[in-house]
């Protein structure tokens, strides 16, 4: 297991191996299983940050990606198809039995990693995903590195290449809750969301293809401010792609998030042009987590960075096509600290 403890025994019978690794006042708790973040704990702060389960078979059960690396191609493609260089590829339609969600039915968060390296900090995980898994094209590897660093940093580093072209976009779908791990909700926590556009999208939740200013919208969070009670009383339901640029670039500040009562604040920095933001609404409810919790709708929030929705259909949005001789490279920082 290098160093690691085995965590559970898959239902295909694959022992999924456990590693803790701490650094810059974190303590985190990741497993083989879609790479998922299952704990992570700031020092000072007793609750977990993320919402995660204790048994390897609520994750293999779980619909909601908790703690996982998606992929091959994060959020949704319309009707599951593309067309590169010339070539229609359709994949797999596990959203509504229509289109392609977070990679498809049995995407990158529904398998097994292997550990290739691992430290008393960090831990990488690779992935071989064959040609034509879940319809989309090439052969690719994969590898996610977690590290933990000084002052309070969760550095999330992905990395691929391919032996055809394709697509590749990756990214990160824990759940965060910075006051109590998800025994209540995060309505009262307070946000700023770098974006200053957003896709709309249709009843299928696909982009419609227009890109709207956040100006005078729900959306715009340019400023902080709390989720609580937004319309009418009622919470919001956020599930939105922000736009943070045209193309992916250099590390920059995408979000910041502030506990109602626990004091934690956590910054999101990302290579990534875009960032779904999501409140977790879909989240079924008893679901059993860390510590006993019971978590309910709004039990933790998503910020997962990633090239934008649809993108391979929409060739003015940033693109995720990757060639041979070319490495997809995307970091992601989460920053945390108390007050």
């Amino acid at each position: 297991m290098k160093d690691g403890e085995i965590f559970g025994k898959t239902r295909a019978g694959e022992d999924i191996p456990r590693f803790t690794i701490r650094g810059g006042g974190l303590t985190a708790s990741i497993i083989g299983w879609g790479a998922v973040i299952q704990d992570l704990r700031l020092a000072g702060h007793d609750a977990p940050l993320v919402l995660g389960y204790e048994r390897l078979d609520d994750y293999e059960n779980d619909t909601a990606f908790f703690g996982a690396v998606v992929g091959r191609y994060a959020n949704r493609i319309r009707d599951g198809r593309f067309t590169l260089f010339g070539s229609r590829y359709q994949t797999d339609r596990n959203f509504l039995g229509k289109h392609l969600l977070h990679g498809g039915i049995d995407g990158f968060s529904r398998r097994p990693w292997s550990v290739s390296l691992h430290g008393r900090d960090f831990v990488t995980f690779t992935l071989h995903d064959p040609d034509g898994t879940m319809g989309f094209p090439g052969a690719l590897e994969a590898t996610c590195t977690y590290r933990l660093k000084i002052p309070g940093t969760l550095s999330v580093e992905l990395t691929a290449t391919t032996d055809q072209p394709t697509v590749c976009n990756l990214t990160q779908h824990s759940y965060f809750n910075l006051d109590d791990g998800g025994a209540g909700d995060i309505l009262g926590h307070r946000l700023m969301l770098q974006g200053s556009a957003y896709l709309p999208v249709d009843a299928d939740m696909i982009p419609t293809g227009a890109v709207e200013p956040v100006e005078g919208t729900p959306f715009d969070f340019r400023q902080a401010r709390s989720l609580q009670a937004e319309a009418g009383g009622q919470p919001l339901p956020y599930d939105v792609n922000l736009c943070l640029a045209s193309a992916r670039g250099p590390l920059k500040q995408a979000a910041w998030v502030q506990g109602a009562t626990s004091g934690v604040e956590m910054e999101v920095w990302t290579t990534e042009p875009g960032l779904q933001f999501y409140t977790g609404q879909h989240v079924t409810p008893g679901r059993p987590g860390l510590g006993g919790l019971r978590y309910e709708a709004f039990s933790g929030l998503c910020l997962e960075p990633q090239v934008w929705p649809d993108a391979p259909n929409r060739p003015y949005f940033p693109q995720a096509t990757l060639l041979p001789g070319d490495t997809y490279h995307h970091v992601t920082e989460y920053r945390f600290r108390m007050d």
